[in-house]
C-alpha cells in the first residue's frame, strides 16, 4: 500500500538515503529508504510530499517518488534542477525536445556557449593576420617620392602587435562535443 507523507529530513547511511517522514492521517514519524532511478542522486527538501510504500519485507518501507510542484518539461524533454532548503530554484539543466530546437539550457538563456577550440583557432588566425599587417605597415616605404617632396623612409607612427588573449573566456567546467 502506498500513502502520501511529508518529508522531515534525510540522512545518508551506508550509501543509502534514509528519509524521515510524517505519514498523513497519523501522527507517527517513520523512516524509509529512498528508491530512485539509477544514476540520480538527490535529496528532497523539508515538507516535500513523498510517496511512501510498504514492501513485502516487513519493516523495510521505501520512498518511491515525490509530488513535484516545479514541473516545466514538455513531452520528450528532461529537466534536472536544484533548489535551496526552502525549495526555491537555484540552477538547472534542461534538455528541450526535438520538436522544439533540441536546445540545452544550462541555468538560463541569457548567453551562448561556444566551441572554444574552434573559436581559439579562428581568433589566433585573426591575430596572426593582424600582426602580419602591422609588420608590413611598419616597414613600408613610398617609392617614387622625390627629394624634398616628402619622406620615403619607414613610417614614424608604428603599429604594435596585438596582445589580445581569449583564454580567460575558457570554461573548463563545461565540456562539449
Amino acid at each position: 500500500m502506498s500513502i502520501l507523507t511529508s518529508v522531515i529530513n534525510s540522512v545518508l547511511d551506508g550509501g543509502y538515503r534514509v528519509m524521515k517522514v510524517l505519514r498523513f492521517g497519523k501522527s507517527d514519524v517513520q523512516t524509509a529508504d529512498e528508491a530512485t532511478p539509477y544514476g540520480l542522486d538527490s535529496s528532497a527538501v523539508k515538507d516535500m510530499i513523498a510517496v511512501f510504500s510498504d514492501t513485502v519485507t516487513k519493516g523495510e518501507p521505501v520512498i518511491i517518488g515525490y509530488l513535484n510542484k516545479q514541473q516545466l518539461a514538455q513531452p520528450g524533454e528532461f529537466r534536472l534542477y536544484s533548489t535551496d532548503n526552502d525549495g526555491n530554484l537555484i540552477t538547472y539543466i534542461w534538455l528541450h525536445n526535438a520538436a522544439g530546437d533540441g536546445q540545452i539550457e544550462l541555468g538560463g538563456t541569457t548567453d551562448n556557449a561556444v566551441l572554444y577550440s574552434k573559436l581559439e583557432t579562428a581568433f589566433n588566425q585573426l591575430k596572426n593576420d593582424f600582426n602580419n599587417f602591422v609588420t608590413i605597415f611598419n616597414s613600408h616605404v613610398h617609392p617614387g617620392v622625390q627629394t624634398g617632396g616628402g619622406s620615403s623612409a619607414v613610417t614614424t607612427t608604428l603599429g604594435t602587435d596585438s596582445s589580445a588573449d581569449i583564454t580567460p573566456a575558457k570554461n573548463n567546467k563545461i565540456k562539449t562535443l
